[in-house]
C-alpha cells in the first residue's frame, strides 16, 4: 500500500524540514513572528525583504515598511532564528509599477491605494515568483488574513481580528497565487499574540511600532512627494460651488481629496462646503454641501473574482461591499457588466466615495472575500 504522508501546518504532504518556504519580511513584527515561528517548527526558513527605494533616504525615516533599519531588523530575526536571509533590489521596479501610478491618479483626480498595487504587483507577483524560482513550496506573509480549504479550492476570508483584518488591500490576490501563498497571522485574535510570541522567541522586534503611512510617504505628506516625482504639479485653480461660481482660489488639486471640509479656506458661509469632484483638466475644485456626496451607484473595473463559479454566470450577487480599508462591509447589489467590470449599486449611500479607491466583495454572514476591483469615473 502507498504512504500516504500526512500534511503539514502549511497544508502541503511533505514533512517540515522537507517544505521550504520563502517569508516576506518587511522587518516588523509580524513578518518576524512568521518566519521565527516556521523556522521553530523545523520548516526549511528563507527570509526575503526588499529593497523598495533609496536606501540612504529610507535610513532617516521612521515608520516606513522597508527603510534601512527595517531590513537590518529583518536580518537581525534571521541570525537569531539561523535561516539565510536576501534582500533584492527592487527599487527601479517599484517606482514604475507603484510610484508612478500613485503620482498620475493624484494628477488625475484620483485617490489611489498604493498599498494594493504593491501586494498585486510586486510582493504577490514578482517576490512569489523569486520564490518558486528558490524551489520553495509556498510563500509565507505576516498579512492578517486568512487562507482556508473550499469545496472548489483554496478561499480568501477575513482575518479573526476585525482591527487588523487586511483583506481590503489583498483582494486582488488572484486564486493561482492563493494557491501558493500562506498567511500564518491570520487566525489570532489579538496583536498582543503576536508580540508574546515575538518576546517568547527573543525578537528584537517584539516591541517594534507598526508602520502608519504609506512607505514611500514620509509623515503622510502626499502632495509634497507628488510634487517632487511631477514637478509643477500643484498648479493653482479655483474652487467652485456646483452651479459654477467661483468661491475662492487653491494651491493645486493634489492637495484636495473627496470628502473633505478642512483647509478649503472658504469663510462666511451658513452651512460647510466639501469637496464633492476634483476636476484637474480645468484645475478646478468643485464644492457643494454634504449632500451632493452621497453616492449609491458605484462603476467598478479590474475586477478580480474570487467567488465559486463565473463571474458572468449571474446577472446579480447579492454581497456586501467595503469602500474604505477603515468602513465595515455593507448590503450591495453587484450587476456585471463583463469578466472585469461591472455595476455596484449600495442599498445605504455612501458619501466621499472616490475614484482611485477598491471596491471588494464579501459574502453576506460570512467571513469570505469574494474578490473586489477599481473605482473609476464611468
Amino acid at each position: 500500500m502507498p504512504y500516504d504522508p500526512p500534511f503539514n501546518s502549511l497544508g502541503i504532504a511533505k514533512p517540515p524540514a522537507e517544505t521550504r518556504v520563502v517569508v516576506a519580511m518587511s522587518g516588523g513584527v509580524d513578518s518576524s513572528v512568521v518566519a521565527a515561528e516556521l523556522a521553530r517548527e523545523g520548516y526549511d526558513v528563507v527570509g526575503v525583504t526588499l529593497q523598495l527605494y533609496d536606501h540612504g533616504a529610507a535610513l532617516a525615516k521612521k515608520g516606513a515598511c522597508c527603510a534601512g533599519r527595517d531590513i537590518h531588523d529583518a536580518r537581525r530575526v534571521a541570525e537569531t532564528m539561523g535561516f539565510p536571509h536576501y534582500v533584492l533590489d527592487y527599487e527601479s521596479h517599484f517606482r514604475e509599477s507603484v510610484i508612478d501610478e500613485f503620482a498620475d491618479a493624484y494628477l488625475g483626480g484620483a485617490t489611489p491605494v498604493p498599498c494594493i498595487r504593491c501586494n498585486e504587483r510586486v510582493k504577490f507577483r514578482d517576490l512569489l515568483e523569486t520564490a518558486q524560482d528558490l524551489g520553495a513550496d509556498c510563500m509565507a506573509t505576516g498579512h492578517y488574513i486568512q487562507r482556508k480549504a473550499g469545496a472548489f479550492g483554496a478561499e480568501l476570508h477575513r482575518a479573526a481580528d476585525p482591527v487588523r483584518d487586511q483583506s481590503y488591500f489583498l483582494f486582488s490576490t488572484t486564486r493561482a497565487q492563493l494557491d501558493y501563498l500562506r498567511f500564518p497571522l491570520g487566525h489570532l485574535e489579538t496583536k498582543a499574540e503576536t508580540r508574546a510570541l515575538a518576546a517568547r522567541h527573543g525578537l528584537s522586534v517584539a516591541d517594534k511600532p507598526d508602520s502608519q503611512d504609506i512607505c514611500f510617504v514620509p509623515d503622510g505628506d502626499y502632495a509634497k512627494v507628488i510634487e517632487k516625482l511631477r514637478p509643477g504639479a500643484a498648479e493653482p485653480g479655483e474652487i467652485v460651488d456646483m452651479a459654477g461660481h467661483v468661491l475662492g482660489t487653491h494651491r493645486g488639486v493634489i492637495h484636495y481629496t473627496i470628502g473633505q471640509r478642512r483647509g478649503l479656506g472658504i469663510g462666511g458661509l451658513a452651512d460647510p462646503l466639501y469637496v464633492v469632484r476634483l476636476d484637474p483638466d480645468a484645475r478646478r475644485v468643485i464644492v457643494g454641501p454634504r449632500a451632493a456626496l452621497a453616492t449609491r451607484t458605484v462603476p467598478v473595473r479590474e475586477i478580480n473574482w474570487l467567488g465559486d463559479g463565473a463571474f458572468t454566470d449571474r446577472a446579480e450577487w447579492e454581497l456586501e461591499v467595503k469602500l474604505r480599508s477603515t468602513r465595515p462591509p455593507a448590503p450591495a447589489i453587484l450587476r456585471p457588466i463583463s469578466e472585469t467590470e461591472a455595476e455596484v449599486e449600495l442599498l445605504t449611500p455612501e458619501r466621499g466615495v472616490s475614484p482611485g479607491q477598491a471596491c471588494v466583495f464579501y459574502a453576506p454572514d460570512s467571513s469570505r472575500v469574494l474578490g473586489g476591483g477599481w473605482i473609476w469615473k464611468g
